[in-house]
């Protein structure tokens, strides 16, 4: 009888450790410029509490090329910009000028802060877009986690001026041409009703429950309309559920705007941070940005 019980155990355990065998091992990545690119930083806008700055990187050969804005995660309280290098100097190799926003945490101003920021960078990108070598109508957002949060938000209030912020560059669109979310929330609200996040609480000064319309009014699920770009969504299997991301593909489908989800096997989060599932990431990237940005006209 004992041994009756045993087997179907030992076959679990099994099935469990081939499983795990099978999972790739995961590889620290660390940052460095690749050849035939320079590193620029450029500042945003200063605020007593923090000067933000873009980290562009500008391919050194003569020409225009599509442009990609990253916006790091970190719970929207700690700067992840190291940790994205990777990925967007791997993504510049294919063919884009690439870029990096240190945007105001929540530890130093609240929420819509970090939004103004993301669109006073995209606004800067086109105001620089001559010595940056960019195309100032071609240009993408993505983020992950937080900054996928933000990356949503950012392609979904494209041309709506209350979320403009008064930052500087006032004269060029914040407006993006195509949008990848990965691993993030895309209903804020739904997500925090009845619960304590702290973190949210650290980044809307208050919760779900105490101000529901400021987490209405953050979440891109909320913005969904006719005219926002087209939006790609990037999960890790091992991940949690992002909750809107699944009603916020059918609003954007009812609406004909292309939308997809892409679930990396065996990808943690943050699954961008390290191989096998960076170079995953940046492939999927490169492929939807080339179909919505284009290709670089170069000399």
């Amino acid at each position: 009888m004992r041994l009756r019980h045993l087997v179907p155990a030992l076959f679990l355990a099994a099935v469990v450790h081939s499983h795990a065998a099978d999972a790739p091992k995961w590889k620290k990545l660390t940052p460095q410029t690749p050849a035939g690119f320079t590193l620029r930083t450029l500042e945003v806008a200063k605020y007593p509490e923090h000067i933000v700055e873009l980290y562009v990187y500008v391919p050194d050969a003569e020409g225009t090329w599509p442009c990609v804005l990253d916006i790091h995660g970190g719970g929207w309280k700690a700067r992840q910009i190291e940790s994205d290098k990777p990925m967007m100097e791997r993504l510049a190799q294919r063919g884009f000028v690439t870029a990096l926003i240190t945007y105001r945490l929540s530890t130093e101003a609240k929420f819509p802060a970090a939004l103004h920021d993301c669109k006073a960078a995209l606004r800067c990108l086109r105001a620089h877009a001559k010595e940056l070598k960019l195309d100032p109508a071609r240009i993408g957002c993505m983020g992950g986690s937080a900054g996928g949060h933000l990356s949503g938000l950012t392609g979904m209030t494209g041309g709506l001026p209350e979320f403009e912020g008064d930052g500087p560059f006032k004269d060029q669109s914040s407006a993006v041409q195509a949008c990848i979310v990965m691993a993030a929330t895309q209903d804020l609200l739904a997500a925090n009703t009845g619960k304590k996040n702290e973190g949210a609480q650290l980044f809307f000064g208050a919760s779900a429950d105490e101000n529901p319309a400021i987490y209405k009014a953050a979440s891109p699920i909320t913005h969904v309309r006719p005219g926002v770009p087209p939006t790609i969504y990037i999960e890790g299997e091992k991940d949690t559920l992002k909750v809107g991301r699944a009603e916020m593909m059918e609003k954007l489908k009812a609406l004909g705007i292309e939308t997809a989800v892409h679930t990396l096997k065996y990808a943690p989060h943050p699954f961008w941070m390290s191989d096998p599932w960076c170079a995953e990431t940046v492939d999927i990237a490169a492929a939807f940005f080339k179909k919505h940005l284009g290709e670089p006209v170069t000399q």
